[in-house]
């Protein structure tokens, strides 16, 4: 052999000599924070990549398919920067078809158009280490109420209609559990979303043992009946137990349950059922309490998922053909009375990926069926989510997507499929400020308790997951050494309590970044 070949060949031996006991090293850890006992009956899934090289640290089962939960917040939202893009607003909407006279009287319906902006609501933007809401609920119906009548309207003689036909009324995704439909991760979807589609509930003791609590809801309380059976019991008598009911369909509120004198209360945040319904409720309080009468009532309008395929069918039978046909009326251009305008989406894509945000998330799924798609269904958004996917390399048999935001357990996917994506994104152009909507380890989001105190902190950008037996964390981090590592890792089947199955997602994520230290 002559030594021109020799010199590269014996180079080539050297690196293999240096980066393999690390990697064995890194292995081991791995391997032995698996191997508990408790930790060993679960289905893990994880797949560790370098992202300076290209070299896989670990794998295992990294091909086979797993419950991801929220990590599929990932797919959602890494589309939405590469479709839609970071500058994309919503547009709501108050208008009428009819005129407002020189005595304010409206004399036909006032209609609010939502086209699927997620943030009206009181919550602070952009988002800031903590979800912040200083701003009422309600202010940005209070806004468009308040342009309204700065528009001289004080007579309505038609109805108030809640419009969400943007997209289609599917408001729940499929393999919901009917458990999740009463709280806030599973509020119902629709494209005029008011307060994250969910209302606050305070309980708070009464003052005299014996009475009931007091509870208290907002906005807008007269929406709901409840049914109060939570009894204060003495000081010392242990932990306030609470129980929540609202059946399916129901407006009805039924606590019940025991809470201490000296408690300091508890809040929850209810999904409601019908979020047109109640916008179109609220609104016309709101206009009540502005001195604009309205004779007509409250209502929604709705797309059902059959009349959306009914109209597609016959768009596609009356387009061709017929040159004596008629020509189509001309519609007459609605008058805009209110108009309220979004924050640039990224903002709303922090908030998704920061917090979790199931609702947001759902809703983007439909704005991209809408924007780039057939239609403002789930269907829709997922067949031009399937495109950007493949257009990243990741095969239709590495995942199965029921929904945007990972509430539904028949969602599936690979850590293969998840370390692919990331990779792809990071070249992006957009791959920075999409990696800055990430939770950061220890510093804030759904990572803000994790990694604290540890080398880990703030060397972690990555999106968290969990549902029962399922946790998930996909994302990069940075190692001691300064390599970028792109990883993704995802229990299955286990029975650890939450708080362990966490820790040792941690652990495997700790070992990672101190991975190369002597």
């Amino acid at each position: 052999m002559s030594r021109s070949r020799t010199i590269p060949a014996l180079f080539f031996l050297v690196l293999i000599a240096l980066y393999a006991p690390a990697a064995d090293k890194l292995s081991s850890k791995i391997d032995r924070v698996l191997s508990a006992p408790d930790v060993s009956r679960a289905f893990w899934g994880i797949e560790i990549v370098s992202l300076d090289n290209g070299k896989t640290l670990y794998s295992r089962n990294s091909d086979k398919l797993f419950t991801p939960a929220s990590n599929t917040k990932l797919f959602t939202t890494s589309t939405a920067f590469a479709l839609l893009g970071p500058d994309f607003r919503f547009h709501t909407t108050v208008e009428t078809s009819g005129t407002v006279d020189k005595r304010g009287r409206l004399d036909s319906d006032l209609v609010i158009v939502g086209r699927g902006d997620p943030n009206l609501s009181g919550r602070t933007l952009p988002y800031n280490l903590r979800t912040e809401r200083k701003q009422p609920p309600i202010a940005a119906l209070e806004n468009l109420a308040d342009q309204l009548v700065q528009k001289g309207v004080r007579y309505v003689d038609g109805d108030i209609v809640a419009d969400d036909s943007y997209y289609a009324f599917e408001r729940y995704g499929e393999g919901w559990a009917q458990d999740d439909l009463v709280w806030e991760w599973g509020a119902p979807v629709s494209a005029l979303t008011v307060n994250d589609n969910v209302i606050f509930v305070s309980i708070q003791p009464a003052d005299r043992v014996g009475e009931r609590a007091f509870v208290d809801i907002t906005p807008f309380p007269a929406y709901y009946r409840v049914d109060n059976r939570v009894m204060t019991t003495p000081q010392g008598t242990g932990p306030r137990k609470i129980y929540i009911n609202r059946e399916p369909g129901s407006n009805q509120l039924t606590l019940w349950g025991n809470i201490p004198v000296d408690d300091q209360g508890a809040n929850e945040a209810l999904a409601i059922e019908d979020p047109a319904d109640f916008t179109a409720k609220l609104f016309r309080e709101l206009l009540d309490k502005r001195g604009v009468t309205v004779y007509g009532r409250p209502k929604t309008k709705h797309t059902e998922l059959a009349s959306l395929s009914t109209f597609s069918i016959t768009a596609t039978a009356s387009a061709g053909g017929g040159a004596d046909r008629a020509p189509a009326p001309v519609s007459r251009l609605p008058l805009v009375l209110g108009q309220y305008d979004s924050q640039p989406l990224s903002a709303d894509l922090k908030v998704i990926n920061k917090v979790s945000q199931n609702l947001h998330a759902e809703l983007l799924l439909r704005l991209l069926g809408k924007e780039k798609g057939t239609a403002g269904t789930i269907e829709g958004g997922l067949e031009v989510e399937r495109a950007f996917l493949a257009s990243a390399d990741i095969r239709p048999e590495e995942y199965t997507l029921y929904d945007g935001s990972g509430l539904s357990r028949q969602d599936l996917a690979t850590p293969h499929a998840f370390v692919k994506l990331l990779t792809y994104a990071h070249k992006q152009p957009w791959g920075a400020t999409f990696e800055d909507t990430l939770p950061v380890a220890g510093v804030d989001g759904s990572l803000v308790e994790r990694f604290t105190k540890s080398t880990a902190q703030s060397r972690v950008h990555a999106k968290t997951g969990s549902l029962d037996h399922v946790n998930s964390l996909s994302g990069y981090l940075t190692t001691e050494k300064g390599e970028h590592v792109v990883f993704s890792i995802l229990s299955n089947n286990h029975n650890l309590t939450n708080k362990h199955a966490i820790e040792t997602i941690d652990a495997i994520v700790q070992a990672v970044v101190d991975s190369g230290k002597k």
